[in-house]
Order: C-alpha cells, then structure tokens, then sequence
C-alpha cells in the first residue's frame, strides 16, 4: 500500500514556526509531484504547496505565500513544509498526498493521504 506517514505539528504561539514532515511508504516519492493541504475543523480541505515530480519547483497559495516553503530531500525520501510567522488562522490538520491527476491544488487530483499531523497556533 502506498502511504505517507505527516510528522512535526504541534502547538505555537503566534509569529512562530513549524517543520512538518511527509515520509512515503511503498514508494520513492521523487517520482511524484507531492502537495500539502489543510483542514480546519468544519472547514473545506484547502491546498498549502506543492512540488513538482521533476524539477523542485513549487507553487503556493496565496494564504502562505512568503511565509511557508516546501522542500524535498531525495536522499531522506521525504518532503518538508517550513512554517514560518504562523498565524492563528493556519490552525489546521495539514495533509500530504500524491498528484494522480489534472490539477496544482485540487483535492480531487491528489490520493494517498498521509493520516495528517495537527499544528495549532494560540497564544
């Protein structure tokens, strides 16, 4: 079974940061275009970043533009979301999975969901 294991939430005050992590089982994710999305409770899951199968690039919502990057270490086998200046409003489930179709940011497009790592921010 193809599966992602999401690690590195928690709990942080505002303006602080988080490194999530994303480890693959089954397979070697550099195959793969990968994304991060978010749920917050009684919210629609809403895509965060995802990186391309072939060249690293990413693109970002534009709710974490300049403050979040996602990264992809081959050699580890895992792909990384640096958080930055958190906000409470990024309090969320964030999720990764894998581009199985048409679409950047879609959830539709996206299977194997990770079980998702909770990152809360409050003061």
């Amino acid at each position: 079974q193809l599966q992602f294991v999401e690690s590195g939430g928690g709990l942080v005050q505002p303006g602080g940061s988080l490194r999530l992590s994303c480890a693959p089982s089954g397979f070697t994710l550099d195959y793969y275009a990968i994304a991060w999305f978010r749920q917050a409770p009684g919210k629609e899951r809403e895509g965060v970043s995802r990186i391309s199968s072939t060249d690293d690039s990413v693109y970002y919502a534009d709710a974490v533009k300049g403050r979040f990057t996602m990264s992809r270490d081959n050699a580890k086998n895992t792909v990384y979301l640096q958080m930055n200046s958190l906000k409470p409003e990024d309090t969320a489930v964030y999720y990764c999975a894998v581009q199985t179709g048409g679409g950047i940011l879609v959830p539709s497009a996206y299977d194997y969901w990770g079980q998702g790592t909770q990152v809360t921010v409050s003061s």
